[in-house]
């Protein structure tokens, strides 16, 4: 049991206050530590020691690697704050094993933060701007009462009120942390207009808090659907005008895709993205991947993921299959087309599908569903085949008369493992 204690990493979470804010036990550790690791931040707290010094930077394959060659020695890795809320815990303790470690946190400066404020933190959305695209968390932002951000130099707290409004999220009370727990603290309040044309310190939290009795979504987004949406509230190009797949088509191949809070979804063909905003509304944690080798229809996917605000689209110009080469591995296949070449994508598709997962195939013809079939029927498990036939309501005359849209066949089947 002692050389087991003796080879165990620990990690320490510090503040501002250096050694002084440890607990005895900790402060122990660091002391008596034969190799320290850290950032230049973090190792700066320490005063001089007998210990060897190992610098941590942006590269933490470097510090897997200095951890996974120690033999016996003792060594203390020093983090900010705590070590496992976004910090270096979690990547280490995934690549080595959690028996290698032992964590002893810090407060946390979003904590700190927090309470600097006066705000709870138990139900807020938390999360770090420097992992996370700005306009995914502008999103999840819209319909939360309490934020908490780790904002970075890209996306300084200025940018961050600037998306917020431009998106007509304006309904936010706003602060700025700085420097926390330093002599220089600064804890800023205002309006995100204000917070839009401010500078602050690269060390900073913020925190937005909802103002009361305001609604969830601004005025312009009233109507929007997470899936099933009219085909006139996505733009299509003029030449192809109503070639995207029918409202109705959508709403049973997403249900039939089942897809995840944190699903990859390939959308194969995807013409002017209508399936894929929606299926990104549903796997809100995901990412879609929009493949279309119309350059049109490609830019037509961008502006149509940005108005029904869908950031986790992601549009890919290219013929497939090599389009999708470098893609990561789906959890949900989306083929749509007409073309003699259907089945043979449909093959290739199902080849890199995870196992597991659905392929859902929408074809307009008979032929091209025989071929998918026979396909789809040697490879996958459950197959499944819809023929769709749908009339819409139109009011004429005053008489209420049906017009009928072309029949669509769908097809579905899971990956076995």
């Amino acid at each position: 049991m002692a050389a087991a204690s003796r080879n165990r990493v620990h990690i320490v979470g510090i503040g501002d206050d250096g050694l002084e804010g440890l607990t005895q036990r900790a402060r122990e550790l660091v002391e008596n530590a034969e190799k320290l690791l850290g950032t230049e931040a973090t190792l700066s707290l320490i005063p001089p020691t007998s210990a060897e010094r190992f610098t941590i930077r942006a590269d933490l394959e470097a510090a897997v690697a200095v951890i996974a060659d120690a033999s016996d020695q003792r060594m203390v890795l020093l983090a900010s704050g705590d070590p496992l809320f976004y910090g270096v815990a979690r990547f280490l303790c995934d690549r080595l094993g959690k028996d290698r470690f032992e964590v002893m946190p810090h407060v946390s400066s979003m904590q700190m933060a927090f309470a600097r404020v006066k705000e709870s933190w138990e139900d807020a959305y938390l999360t770090n701007l420097a992992n996370r695209p700005l306009g995914e968390v502008v999103e999840k932002i819209r319909s939360a009462q309490t934020v908490g951000l780790f904002t970075s130099e890209e996306h300084p707290p200025s940018a961050v009120a600037k998306a917020l409004l431009q998106r007509g999220v304006d309904y936010y009370s706003a602060y700025v942390c700085e420097n926390l727990g330093s002599p220089d603290e600064r804890v800023t309040q205002g309006e995100l207009a204000e917070m839009a044309e401010m500078e602050f310190s690269p060390l900073n939290v913020m925190i937005l808090v909802r103002k009361p009795d305001i609604p969830d979504r601004p005025a312009e987004s009233e109507g929007r659907r997470l899936f099933g949406n009219p085909d006139d509230a996505f733009l299509q190009s003029r030449p192809k005008q109503g070639l995207l797949t029918p409202a109705e088509i959508r709403c049973l191949a997403l249900a039939e895709m089942e897809l995840r809070r944190a699903s990859v979804v390939w959308d194969i063909g995807a013409g002017s993205g209508s399936l894929s905003v929606e299926a990104a509304s549903i796997a809100s944690e995901g990412t879609v991947y929009a493949i279309e080798m119309d350059q049109e229809d490609y830019e037509l996917i961008q502006e149509n993921a940005e108005k029904l605000a869908t950031p986790n689209v992601i549009p890919v110009l290219g013929q497939a299959p090599d389009a999708w080469e470098d893609l990561p591995t789906p959890d949900a296949i989306f083929v749509g087309g007409s073309g003699r070449e259907v089945n043979r994508i449909v093959q290739l598709a199902f080849e890199r599908l995870g196992t597991g997962g659905r392929l859902v195939a929408n074809v307009g013809s008979i032929e091209n569903l025989a071929a998918v079939r026979e396909s789809l029927e040697t490879v996958g498990q459950d197959v499944q085949v819809w023929m769709v036939n749908v009339a819409r309501g139109t009011y004429q005359l005053e008489r209420t008369r049906f017009v009928a849209l072309n029949p669509s066949f769908l097809l579905a089947c899971t990956k076995p493992s």
